[in-house]
């Protein structure tokens, strides 16, 4: 019995198509995929996070807004509401601007790694 597996596993190893060689570079990169695809998947987390935070920032800006406007007793008051909510507006979206730029640097970055793991 033991010689027939020994013969079988002689057999499988002559007629193997996948060389040992071949079969470690292919589990090398599904190594590399897996650990790409966790990699991406907690950049989302982050990015999520990120974004959530950034609406509630929103959503206090815009409530402060409405508490300075409705206080004020005069236009140089309303007009001094208006401006300084729209330089943080103007502050907060050259910031989305930067974080929609890394975010995509960083996604493309892990994508690249995702699908060519060994650099090609």
């Amino acid at each position: 019995m033991a010689q027939q597996e020994s013969r079988a596993i002689e057999n499988f190893l002559l007629f193997n198509p996948i060389p040992g060689e071949f079969a470690a570079a292919g589990e090398k990169r599904i190594e590399g995929f897996v650990n790409a695809q966790t990699e991406l998947y907690d950049r989302l987390q982050d990015t999520n996070r990120q974004w959530l935070d950034r609406v509630q920032t929103e959503a206090n800006l815009a409530s402060e807004f409405a508490t300075k406007l409705t206080a004020a007793r005069s236009i140089p008051d309303a007009m001094k509401a208006c401006q300084d909510w729209t330089s943080r507006r103007i502050e907060l979206m050259a910031e989305d601007v930067k974080h929609v730029l890394d975010d995509t640097q960083k996604f493309m970055q892990t994508g690249a790694r995702a699908f060519c793991p060994m650099g090609g």
